[in-house]
């Protein structure tokens, strides 16, 4: 089993030892509000999650998923920079920590040099930052019971998530699912922050048109500071899509518990999560070709794929079973994955 698995499994274990015996109808009832929130295009000057059932409610309903979203843009973006570990990571809006976990996941074991030239990501600093008491007093019991020494010695830090805010020098910044809860002059203010702070951002909002147009805004900024854009995109050119037309987004599927299904009263044992991201970097990057931005068509000896390229471009590919190793490569290429052919 791989880190990053390694931590999702002991996220569920501890979420599952928190949150037992949290009545059920008590959680739901937050969770239709939290939905209604994050899903909602009204900004708020408070915290979404106001005391200790809002954030049970919260990190039984929202954690696994955010964990999964942050994690799958980490893998992105560290294709795009091999061997560089950050040795300092703060998580901005960070509530229970899901974006820390993701990150514990990402590079707990990983030697290699962050922005400073540190050396083992086992001695990474983390420091959450969120101005909801509750959710980080209730991500520092979480952390206590994983197995990352960053999470572990995390700094949980109330903090005004907003105008004015100000970061200390870093080489990581995670903002999630984070900018939707902020008025303009807020998400403004947090990317510029992270910018001016950190060798690598990423956000990550969930995967709706707004969410998609909020990381289009925080893209543009990062690169207007000087960061070039790691992944999803294969550019830094502007987005190719025409805004209000279309949005990019991605999915990743996240196990559900048992106690995840009686809260969200669903069957299944798992969801499928669609978010939209940008991760950016000071320095070189190895960008892929191209992004596969939509679900693969597979048809009997076709595969259709939709494609960003490095040319700033959307592009269709089909990949027909007489391209014999390229189409049996088509067939194994999911969502949101580097293309190494652009024209094939």
């Amino acid at each position: 089993m791989n880190d990053s698995l390694r931590t999702a499994e002991a996220l569920r274990t501890a979420l599952a030892g928190l949150l037992d015996g949290l009545p059920s109808k008590q959680a739901a009832q937050a969770v239709e509000r939290l939905i209604a929130n994050y899903r909602g295009t009204t900004p708020t000057g408070t915290p979404i999650l106001r005391d200790r059932s809002d954030v049970a409610a919260y990190a039984a309903y929202r954690m696994p998923a955010t964990f999964e979203a942050v994690r799958s843009a980490l893998d992105a973006f560290r294709a795009a920079v091999p061997g560089w570990v950050p040795s300092r990571h703060t998580d901005v809006g960070g509530g229970t920590g899901a974006a820390s976990w993701a990150v514990a996941g990402a590079w707990d074991g990983a030697e290699g040099a962050g922005g400073d030239g540190a050396g083992a990501a086992a001695d990474r600093r983390t420091t959450v930052l969120d101005w909801a008491e509750p959710a980080l007093a209730l991500g520092r019991e979480l952390a206590a019971q994983s197995g990352s020494s960053a999470l572990r010695g995390a700094e949980w830090r109330s903090a005004r998530i907003g105008p004015g805010l100000t970061l200390e020098s870093t080489d990581l910044v995670t903002v999630s699912y984070v900018l939707g809860e902020l008025t303009e002059a807020g998400r403004t203010a947090v990317v510029d922050a992270a910018a001016q702070a950190a060798q690598a951002v990423v956000v990550v909002e969930p995967g709706t048109p707004d969410g998609y147009l909020r990381i289009m805004a925080a893209r543009d900024r990062l690169t207007a500071a000087g960061l070039r854009t790691a992944a999803p995109c294969p550019h830094s050119d502007a987005c190719p899509i025409e805004r209000g037309t279309d949005w990019c987004h991605f999915s990743t599927r996240v196990s559900r518990s048992s106690l995840h299904r009686q809260i969200k009263g669903g069957s299944l044992a798992y969801e499928d999560e669609k978010f939209s991201y940008v991760a950016a970097f000071r320095g070189g990057t190895e960008t892929v070709p191209a992004r596969v931005v939509r679900k693969p068509q597979i048809r009997k000896g076709l595969v259709q794929l939709e494609l960003c390229t490095d040319a700033g471009e959307l592009a269709r590919r089909t990949v027909s079973k007489r391209q014999g190793d390229l189409y049996r490569a088509a067939r194994d290429t999911a969502w949101g994955d580097g293309w190494p052919q652009p024209h094939a």
